[in-house]
């Protein structure tokens, strides 16, 4: 799978149910089970120009969206983070100060909060 597909599934995940029906089926049929349009147009009963159409249009939709609102980018940021955090923390813990270690469990006890 190409990045751009790639992250055009993410945003996908994110606000797939703000697209119409037949967006969201066209768009999952594409990128997530791989059909051609052919095979698209003909599951769904409409022109392969109708399903090229349906796809642009849930395409613009999504990153327009994501533009607006940003959130797949600002939850990336946050996992990168997490992780840093996590790497941080666990270093702290394996040194042999009692009150280093205790926040260091602190932290990634704080982190594991942020996950869900």
């Amino acid at each position: 799978m190409k990045l751009e597909e790639l992250g055009l599934s993410l945003l996908f995940d994110y606000y797939g149910d703000l697209l119409t029906e037949k967006q969201r089926t066209c768009f999952d049929l594409y990128y997530n089970q791989d059909l051609s349009l052919g095979e698209i147009a003909q599951e769904a009963g409409i022109s392969r120009q109708g399903v090229h159409d349906s796809l642009s249009r849930a395409e613009a939709a999504l990153r327009l969206m994501e533009e607006k609102t940003g959130a797949v980018a600002r939850d990336l940021r946050c996992r990168k983070a997490l992780a840093r955090i996590r790497q941080a923390a666990e270093a702290l813990e394996k040194s042999r100060e009692e009150e280093t270690a205790r926040l260091a469990r602190e932290i990634l006890a704080a982190a594991d909060t942020m996950k869900e």
